[in-house]
């Protein structure tokens, strides 16, 4: 099944459909200022923004938002394996990978294997990401971030109708969204899903949704029409949803 802009019966509160917009990925982080400094130094993201709470927020160059929560009881993810699995991770083009990693070990990252394409990492609190050789880079840019999950057509339809933006790729258990900032999928076999909050199965890391317009009934009206689950949590400005492999996501007013 791959998908389109939206489906049957499903309509977003913005343009051609759009649910939501994509914010900013949130990262689980026992130290945020810490998992900040290793991101800002790595992608030469801009000023920090510290809330009272301890989040804290950046955006990369190339107009990434990644923001770190407080999660002092995070279960490191151990990729890999599927015991305690990566959920999902960050996809890093740069002009040589060599040099890339170096650097990125020299800032506290761990190698997790490699390979003449690609060398996998984990940040310091153990969040894997990928450097991609892009020979034409100017820098280091994000490529995407990839979800594990069940079953890559599904979750590329799902988030299709979410974003708004086309599936660009289902093929062999690997789907992609196109867009501004893409989102990918890859199937893994024994699929272990979070299930927040429950803490036997924590989540890693969650994406925040700009909500059009700040209707946030309409946006989790057209959210649960395309197959999402209400979690509890959430406030007068946010709403927690989990999409269908698990992973959960906030609608959030700009």
């Amino acid at each position: 099944m791959s998908g389109n802009s939206t489906g049957p019966g499903v309509r977003g509160s913005g343009p051609a459909g759009r649910v939501a917009s994509l914010g900013s990925v949130v990262f689980d982080a026992p130290d945020p200022r810490a998992s900040a400094t290793f991101w800002r130094e790595l992608t030469g993201s801009g000023p920090e923004r510290v809330d009272d709470d301890g989040w804290v927020a950046l955006v990369t160059p190339d107009g990434w938002g990644l923001d770190f929560q407080p999660a002092p009881d995070l279960v490191r993810p151990e990729w890999p394996g599927q015991e305690h699995p990566q959920q999902g991770h960050l996809d890093l083009r740069v002009p040589d990978v060599a040099s890339a990693v170096s650097r990125a070990v020299g800032l506290g990252a761990t190698v997790l294997r490699e390979s003449p394409e690609w060398t996998t990492l984990s940040d310091p609190a153990g969040h894997p990401f990928d450097l991609c050789h892009a020979p034409d880079n100017d820098g280091l840019t994000v490529m995407g971030l990839t979800y594990d999950v069940p079953d890559a057509s599904a979750a590329a339809a799902f988030w299709s109708q979410v974003l708004g933006d086309p599936v660009t790729y289902d093929a062999e258990g690997v789907a992609m969204l196109g867009g501004d900032r893409p989102l990918l999928f890859q199937q893994v076999e024994g699929y272990s899903a979070p299930r927040w909050p429950d803490p036997a199965f924590p989540q890693q890391l969650h994406l925040d949704l700009e909500v059009p317009d700040d209707d946030l009934d309409a946006a989790e009206e057209a959210a649960l029409a395309a197959g999402a689950t209400r979690l509890p949590g959430g406030g007068e400005t946010f709403r927690v949803f989990a999409d269908p492999a698990g992973h959960p996501f906030c609608l959030c007013q700009s």
